[in-house]
């Protein structure tokens, strides 16, 4: 039985050179047995006539929201709903920024703002766009409301530029609508590549008291972290995310384990390790605790006039040792945030802390390190350094996971 038999599924085209593409799309969800029926922005009718989907889907094509015909016939509120999801592809900058604030000035944004059915959307753009910090933010935005993004490919585009940006395949965006309707349309999604994996994903910073409303703490927010454990749960594996106090949504299909001193990180993770196949240690762990936590709240009139701190405990360098001593265990990933001589330290932090790879970068570069929506890494082996463009944090996960697949289907152990 087709994945999407006697399923409605609205497809929405924006103004962008991706928007030939869609047709593929709208025929890889009729393959699927999915009934299909396209909305266009204006700008896409500049690049896609309305006849061409009319012809292969036999709906009539949503084109205006003042057309007293097009209302009357289909309407964009019975568009939005009467369906069950929504795919934008390709989506542009524009619309994306429209959507995250809520805005509808077209026929697109409009459905969107009335949408009730899961929302399925996959970017399509310049790369200097994709990865620019407003774009990513808004992309986070739209995860927040609980839609589905497709991450654009790495290729060249149709300016010439080479980088990510490109409309993601068809099969992947069919695959991305039938995770979204939670897998109730029979036969379930292919096998990803890290089906019957389990990968241990840490994220976030962890805080650490000296009193009941003060703690030492650092500004990540866990962004890198999550976008691992996503990419990780798309291709297939049983993802656990041990994770401190953040502001994000856990990934749908991830479970999700919050903490928030680096010793209950360090209890959660220890609880999963012994199970994992793989290990990404992204969490940005503070490396001191404060001796002596206050029961209440430290006035100024002279009880604390100085802090005196104790290490936390090391949780990469804790699983490195324990896997040395044990034998062959799950594939270990390190981060290391450092402001000069990134690469040097990452060489070092991968030989004392006996781990796989360490993903270093530059958090005092700009549209690098902590709170950003981008990041500009290298991926550090023993034998081999690999530099990565500034791209966005989910793209830099997807790199992640790749390696990740190469490794253990390598079956490399210690």
């Amino acid at each position: 039985m087709s994945r999407l038999a006697h399923r409605r599924i609205h497809v929405c085209v924006c103004g962008g050179i991706a928007a030939y593409k869609a047709v593929e799309i709208v025929r890889a969800l009729q393959k699927e047995g999915a009934t299909v029926q396209v909305a266009l922005t204006p700008n896409a009718q500049s690049f896609i006539a309305p006849l061409t989907f009319q012809a292969i889907t036999h709906l009539p094509v949503l084109t205006r929201t003042l057309d007293a015909s097009e209302e009357h016939a289909i309407g964009h509120i019975e568009f939005a709903q009467h369906c069950d999801a929504i795919v934008v592809a390709p989506a542009t900058a524009n619309l994306i920024g429209k959507a995250a604030l809520g805005l509808g000035d077209d026929i697109v944004s409009t459905v969107l703002l009335a949408a009730t059915v899961p929302v399925v959307v996959a970017p399509a753009m310049n790369t200097a766009m994709y990865v620019h910090q407003a774009v990513q933010r808004n992309i986070e935005i739209l995860r927040t409301f609980g839609w589905h993004l497709v991450t654009p490919e790495s290729g060249q585009l149709a300016c010439g530029t080479v980088g990510p940006g490109r409309l993601a395949p068809p099969e992947e965006v069919v695959d991305a609508v039938v995770r979204s309707l939670g897998m109730s349309v029979g036969k379930p999604a292919r096998p990803g590549p890290l089906t019957g994996r389990k990968v241990l994903v840490s994220a976030g910073p962890t805080r650490e008291h000296f009193d009941p409303v003060r703690f030492l703490s650092n500004p990540s927010t866990g962004r890198a972290g999550f976008a691992i454990a996503e990419a990780a749960a798309e291709a297939g594996a049983e993802v656990t995310l041990v994770h401190g106090p953040v502001s994000l949504a856990p990934p749908k299909g991830v479970r999700a384990v919050a903490v928030v001193s680096a010793a209950e990180m360090h209890a959660a993770i220890l609880a999963e390790f012994a199970a994992a196949d793989a290990v990404v240690m992204s969490a940005a762990v503070s490396d001191w605790r404060p001796a002596e936590v206050l029961e209440h709240k430290a006035k100024k009139s002279g009880e604390v006039e100085a802090l005196a701190l104790v290490r936390t405990a090391d949780i990469l360098a804790d699983l490195g040792a324990r896997r040395r001593a044990a034998g062959p265990g799950p594939v270990l990933v390190g981060f290391a945030a450092e402001t000069r001589d990134v690469v040097a330290y990452a060489q070092g932090k991968l030989t004392a802390k006996a781990v796989d790879l360490v993903v270093a970068n530059d958090v005092s570069a700009p549209g690098s390190g902590f709170g950003t929506e981008t990041n500009q890494v290298w991926l550090v082996e023993a034998d081999h350094v690999e530099a990565l463009p500034l791209q966005s944090k989910r793209a830099v996960a997807d790199r992640i996971v790749a390696w990740l697949v190469t490794r253990l289907s390598g079956e490399v152990t210690l």
